[in-house]
């Protein structure tokens, strides 16, 4: 082989860097173009949990693991407490329905009522509601403005609007039939979801052998499963307990018009020192009283201000003592 001269040796060396240069450069805009897709692709977030959801997981780590129970309701699974009779033959189970803004744990009638029914032999089943959507998109209330004394102009109508302002009324009132339409229609929703949960308690509770039961409903609680009741007229439950019962802002029927229609033994407690829970209570006294077959029947409490302990001990001796009715000895 003959001798490379010194002029040659810099482009053979160039010729062979070249080659690798170019293979590197060509190898290169892979990794670039991956990395643009993976930051093109946007972040799906989770979907935030409702408020309910939120209070039932702080609540898992608090209440005994024993007591918990996971039910499925369709495409919903939601906390329970469950508390066995603390007797040999248990005469059945309470489920306890809490109201708005209430826990199945929630310190009034709710906590004192599924902890102390075991030892009156009655087994408690307290349950989580659904955030209610209906009432976040109730309809508006009108402001009415202040009277304005329009000038008087000779023998034209001042109490005519003008088309401005009949437009602008025209267009709130379209607005308002919107939003009560959507109102409805999730109040359709809610109702839906709240059945189904009870329901799922129902079932549970047949599933320990609860010879019977009894729904108790606690504020709007009471409402809902007084409208369960009216509607699907469930042959298992036997008794219903209404606890200082409220209708939801956007609920529709009212419950005195539910009470008269329920099939069932009803006893409705309510606190007669609250005037606007004292006239709804005689309202749904009233109705009742026009049905002779009505088996609802109310039980007055004494709001006790200032000692929790012994208003929660006095709800507890009520729903008891209607639970388990002494027989009346004869004299």
């Amino acid at each position: 082989m003959p001798p490379v001269s010194r002029l040659a040796l810099p482009a053979l060396c160039l010729s062979l860097i070249l080659p690798c240069a170019f293979s590197v450069e060509a190898a290169d805009p892979a990794p670039a173009s991956t990395e643009k897709s993976a930051e093109a692709k946007p972040v799906e977030r989770q979907p935030l949990l409702e408020r309910s959801q939120e209070e039932a997981t702080a609540l898992e780590r608090k209440i005994p693991a024993q007591e918990q129970q996971q039910l499925q309701a369709g495409a919903d699974t939601f906390l329970a407490l469950w508390k066995p009779a603390n007797t040999a033959d248990p005469k059945g189970a309470v489920i306890i329905i809490p109201g708005a803004g209430e826990t199945v744990d929630w310190p009034q009638a709710i906590s004192p009522l599924r902890n102390k029914l075991p030892d009156a032999e009655w087994s408690s089943l307290s349950i989580t509601l659904p955030d209610l959507q209906s009432d976040a998109i109730a309809p508006r209330v009108a402001e009415v403005p202040p009277t304005i004394k329009a000038p008087e102009t000779g023998s034209k109508d001042s109490t005519t609007a003008t088309p401005i302002e009949q437009a602008a009324s025209g267009e709130a009132d379209v607005a308002d039939k919107a939003i009560a339409q959507t109102s409805e229609e999730q109040s359709k929703a809610d109702a839906e979801r709240i059945f189904a949960r009870i329901e799922a308690a129902i079932a549970f509770a047949e599933q320990q052998s609860a010879r019977r039961i009894v729904v108790l409903g606690h504020g709007t609680g009471a409402y809902w499963a007084a409208r369960y009741l009216s509607e699907k007229q469930p042959s298992q439950v036997e008794k219903f307990v209404m606890v200082a019962a409220q209708t939801p802002v956007t609920g529709k029927p009212l419950l005195a018009e539910l009470t008269p229609t329920l099939k069932l033994p009803t006893a409705d407690l309510f606190y007669m020192d609250k005037p606007l829970d004292r006239n709804a209570a005689l309202e749904r006294l009233q109705a009742s009283k026009r049905l002779k077959t009505s088996a609802f029947s109310q039980v007055s409490l004494k709001a006790l201000p200032g000692n929790a302990k012994a208003e929660q001990e006095q709800l507890f001796r009520r729903v008891r003592g209607w639970l388990n009715p002494q027989p009346v000895s004869e004299q």
